[in-house]
């Protein structure tokens, strides 16, 4: 062997019993599993390396089901914001926007769009312009983590039809089923959907209809960030539902909250719903992070008439006194539906991040505190934002319940997912601290899920609808991803207060065999590569 765990306890990725093994490792494949007391069994591997475990706890890699390290990944080669956690493989191409498939308008414009999420990436070389050129370019640099890639078809939308409000021609539905397709082919795994971000939530759901057609031709999946998480909720996830079945295409469901007031207490609606559809036939699976607030732009917040056009438009509008007026009415009495279809609260709405330093001092408050503090109204706090930072800002919203949180994660069908944002000065501490949390507080604080469940949630599942032959469990002949960690100790590491602070109780994080993690400390090891949806 090219190195043997000694005496670890393998949680195998299945959701089934523990038990006590040495695991050996040759050419990135566990080559033996040799189970102490085992009938048979033979003499304990050896190798040229061991690691002895004293018991410590051996769990397939964990897989990020939602995550936007898309241009992370190329600027930052450590990543330990997800190496350390024991992520192994994340799934970037969130929320139908991302930077493939693009001509050079779309690129220029979906970059300023989602400039909150991942910079404005003045520092990336975009040498690519399809979904292969994008993943040839992982591989070709090197990643520390690997990555699969969903197409995002409100970037999709925005290069075929652009940001106008209307039903797509014939012609634009077949350009868009071809871009689609051809994704699909150079080895995307599904597509994803941002139903509250323009210009993707402008589609019908026949258009997303005949989208998913085609993701369903080539065994992906459709992740929806559906069209609200608050007022109508129950009504959205329902007519995801409704249009995969019609589409024959399996649904995994984007950051599966119920969120605002008007939804505390339902996720047991929520959770019938899915069992219901489960129960007649239904593909579904969907993923959550272990946290109350959520995460995304202020610029997400505005009702989607004010950003048909694109981002010039939205700055038009911002900067005209009577439009901009009529948009703080619909935000702040109607209820935009880039919020959800509920009036805003500016004293849920934190500025996590800016791109614009001088903007600074907002950060870390509520917009209704910088406000009071200039001693004008919340909205004029927040246009100003807006403007001066260019659409580039980035939002906690404390919108969340944790008895929802906590029984939706229960669901068999459920996965782990970060929707992690790693830009600005106080990022969400989900980027940094999701799987902790979940081995950390709902395992061992609160007993909300067994050791063994909780891993099958984060690694075993999601590799299942990932199709992944090789990879989410402990098993010979599989990938060694691997993850190596005390379940006595791990915890997040990162707050509200200090997120970017990384997680204690993970020594060592494997991919391939290759310790991208050894003692607690990052390598210098660049073991990811892209993960491509295989015939």
């Amino acid at each position: 062997m090219d190195l043997v765990i000694r005496d670890a306890r393998v949680i195998d990725g299945t959701g089934g019993a523990s038990y006590r093994a040495d695991v050996g490792v040759h050419e990135g494949r566990i080559a033996t599993i040799h189970r102490e007391g085992e009938a048979g069994a033979g003499p304990r591997p050896t190798g040229a390396r061991t690691v002895e475990a004293h018991g410590l706890a051996l769990a397939p890699g964990f897989i990020d089901m939602h995550a936007h390290s898309d241009l992370a990944l190329l600027r930052d080669p450590d990543h330990s914001a997800k190496a350390a956690q024991g992520v192994t493989l994340e799934v970037i191409g969130q929320d139908g926007l991302s930077y493939a498939p693009v001509d050079d308008r779309t690129l220029a414009q979906v970059r300023q769009a989602i400039t909150g999420w991942n910079g404005d990436g003045s520092d990336i070389d975009f040498d690519w312009r399809t979904v292969g050129e994008y993943l040839d370019r992982l591989d070709r640099q090197g990643i520390a983590v690997n990555a699969a890639y969903l197409i995002p078809q409100g970037t999709v939308r925005m290069y075929a039809v652009g940001w106008d409000d209307r039903p797509a021609t014939p012609a634009e539905v077949d350009r868009m089923k071809q871009l689609v397709a051809e994704g699909m082919e150079q080895g995307a795994v599904g597509m994803s959907s941002g139903l509250t971000y323009t210009p993707g939530m402008y589609a019908a759901d026949a258009e997303l209809t005949e989208l998913c057609k085609v993701v369903a031709q080539f065994n992906g999946y459709y992740c929806p960030h559906h069209r609200s998480y608050g007022a109508g909720a129950l009504q959205a996830y329902e007519e995801m539902v409704d249009l995969t079945r019609t589409a024959n295409c399996p649904l995994h469901l984007a950051h599966a909250t119920m969120n605002f007031g008007v939804n505390k207490g339902k996720a047991p609606d929520l959770l019938a719903l899915l069992d219901s559809a489960l129960a007649n036939g239904a593909d579904i699976t969907l993923d959550t992070y272990p946290y109350t607030p959520g995460s995304t732009t202020l610029v997400a917040m505005l009702p989607s008439w004010a950003s048909e056009g694109g981002p010039d438009s939205i700055f038009a509008r911002l900067q005209d006194d009577a439009t901009a007026e009529k948009i703080r009415h619909h935000m702040e009495v109607i209820g935009a539906d880039g919020c959800h279809g509920v009036p805003i609260e500016w004293d849920r709405i934190e500025i996590s991040g800016v791109s614009n330093p001088d903007l600074t001092p907002f950060v870390g408050k509520t917009v209704a505190e910088s406000a009071a503090q200039r001693g004008e109204e919340p909205w004029v706090t927040a246009r100003r934002i807006l403007i001066d930072d260019k659409l580039g800002s980035t939002i906690l919203q404390h919108v969340g319940h944790e008895d929802n949180v906590q029984a939706i994660m229960q669901h068999p069908v459920h996965t782990g997912g970060s929707d992690g944002i790693l830009q600005g000065l106080k990022p969400h501490p989900r980027a940094y601290g999701t799987f902790p949390q979940y081995l950390g507080r709902y395992v061992r604080e609160l007993g909300v899920l067994t050791l063994e469940e909780c891993v099958a949630h984060l690694t075993g599942r999601p590799a299942a609808r990932l199709r992944l032959a090789d990879r989410g469990t402990v098993r010979e002949g599989y990938r060694a991803d691997l993850v190596l960690f005390d379940p006595e100790t791990v915890a997040a590491g990162s707050t509200f207060d200090a997120p970017r602070t990384l997680p204690t109780g993970i020594p060592h994080v494997l991919i391939d065999g290759k310790f991208v993690m050894e003692d607690g400390r990052r390598t210098d090891v660049l073991a990811g590569r892209s993960v491509r949806r295989t015939p």
